[in-house]
């Protein structure tokens, strides 16, 4: 079995995140946060701490990451802080949703803007039979999905270098929307009035819900955590590539919103005049700031978004599996790697998953599945960095501000689930039944096989710091 090499530098793997972090959520949530917020400054306020908590999680990963720079993210952390369980609880949770409905949701949403792009797409008849109906949408969809993850299990420094480009093609793209929206639109700063109660909406259930909204957009800063092991000097670049990736993105969107504003009141984005919030937030905006020809220019920025978003997680979740496999939590077939790196099983059985999706999936459920999903966990694992503290282990990287940006991070994570709870009951409990799958799974099919290869730490280990290599 060829074992994946070191070879991703600090562009490579910030891009990486950058690339993970920037996909569906910044362009269609605003909508949903003006029809709870009501207030333009409140729902910038909401992207600021989102971002604010995605930085605070990045610190807390970035230490973790530098203490066992192995690939598997969330998984082998939260083995080795907590229980193989756990561990292999939130690996369950990354192969159902954390990476197959986004890869799922950014195709399908790659195929409705492409759609504006080519009318011809929206007219065509689709293809039925007795068991299922598949549109050209849903072709184009499929196809994406199918050459992106070809593209990755043909080589990592090929896949990493097309990531790369996608992603600086993307940031240029949003950069130059932002500058001529501020500068050439034609806005109007009173958008930003204060409406509502303003930023008293702070504090409410309402701002919970949408902040889990803004995590879902935010989702993705800990991508490098997965590929961990083909980073190059991981104590060094890691923790760089999680904070440059995530404030470089933190402060793309708070000004992307506020171009959204300026461009549009929020009483518009909200669909308070009827049919409900806007979901093309990126296109209405432009058309107001440029006019209607703008929108085929914005929806071609959005559908190079998805594309780069889509390649990164098909990139990024297949090491997850592969750690599994290699400790026995899932079939030795997912662990085996070709002679350039690649977990190719890995990355097709993703493939496939985000193909049955696309085909079956419900996008609203998924998005807020993930996004609950992605507090409980993200929480716990965070929660891991006073958990191995204590028990004497060490790392190059020490999370900054400690211990108050690990508690303010847990703290708002709790605050998402608990709003998720209280406003949609059905849905947790549906989230708490595929953790009770991944549950009994662990206990029928992964207890009793003890995990083998070097990843975990004895109580005692360190991870060098630069002055230590030679």
């Amino acid at each position: 079995m060829t074992q994946p090499t070191r070879r991703l530098g600090l562009t490579v793997t910030a891009a990486i995140v950058i690339a993970n972090m920037i996909g569906t959520g910044v362009f269609t949530s605003a909508g949903f946060q003006a029809a709870a917020l009501h207030d333009p400054m409140t729902i910038l306020a909401c992207w600021v701490v989102g971002g604010v908590l995605a930085l605070c999680g990045a610190a807390a990963y970035a230490e973790l990451g530098s203490m066992m720079p192995h690939a598997g993210g969330e998984y082998v952390y939260l083995r080795e802080a907590y229980h193989p369980v756990v561990g292999f609880m939130s690996g369950w949770v990354s192969l159902t949703a954390g990476f197959s409905a986004p890869i799922a949701t950014a195709s399908i949403l790659f195929s409705i803007y492409l759609a504006t792009l080519i009318p011809a797409l929206q007219t065509a008849e689709p293809w039925v039979s007795g068991v299922v109906t598949v549109g050209p949408q849903q072709v184009i969809s499929l196809a994406l999905i199918g050459l992106i993850t070809l593209l990755h299990t043909f080589d990592t420094k090929v896949g990493s270098s097309v990531q790369a480009v996608f992603t600086a093609a993307k940031v240029l793209l949003i950069v130059l929307l932002i500058l001529g929206g501020l500068f050439l639109g034609d806005g109007n700063w009173s958008n930003l009035a204060s409406q509502s109660g303003g930023l008293a909406n702070i504090g409410t259930t309402a701002f919970a819900t949408s902040l889990m909204y803004v995590s879902f957009a935010y989702s993705g800063w800990n991508a490098a955590a997965y590929i961990a092991n083909e980073v190059e000097r991981p104590e060094r670049n890691l923790p760089r590539a999680l904070l440059l990736g995530t404030g470089t993105v933190m402060v793309l969107y708070v000004l992307l919103n506020l171009v959204f504003l300026y461009a549009v009141p929020s009483s518009v984005l909200a669909g308070e005049g009827g049919g409900g919030p806007v979901i093309e937030v990126g296109d209405v905006a432009a058309k107001a700031l440029f006019g209607s020809s703008a929108g085929k220019l914005v929806s071609s920025v959005i559908a190079i978004a998805l594309v780069s978003s889509v390649s990164a997680m098909i990139m990024a979740g297949p090491r997850v599996y592969a750690a599994m496999a290699k400790d026995r939590a899932l079939p030795q077939l997912l662990a085996q790697h070709n002679d350039r790196g690649v977990p190719v099983f890995a990355v097709i059985a993703q493939g496939v998953i985000a193909s049955i999706f696309v085909l079956v999936g419900d996008l609203g459920s998924l998005i807020r599945f993930v996004g609950f999903t992605l507090a409980i966990f993200a929480a716990l694992t965070v929660s891991a960095v006073f958990v191995l503290r204590a028990r004497g282990h060490r790392a190059a990287y020490r999370t900054f501000g400690y211990p108050l940006t690990p508690v303010a991070f847990i703290a708002l994570s709790a605050w998402i689930a608990y709003s998720q709870i209280r406003t949609q009951p059905k849905e947790s409990l549906v989230v708490a039944c595929v953790l009770a799958v991944g549950a009994a799974l662990y206990t029928f099919v992964a207890h009793g096989k003890p995990p083998h290869g070097d990843q975990s730490l004895p109580p005692t280990a360190r991870v060098v710091d630069d002055g230590d290599r030679s």
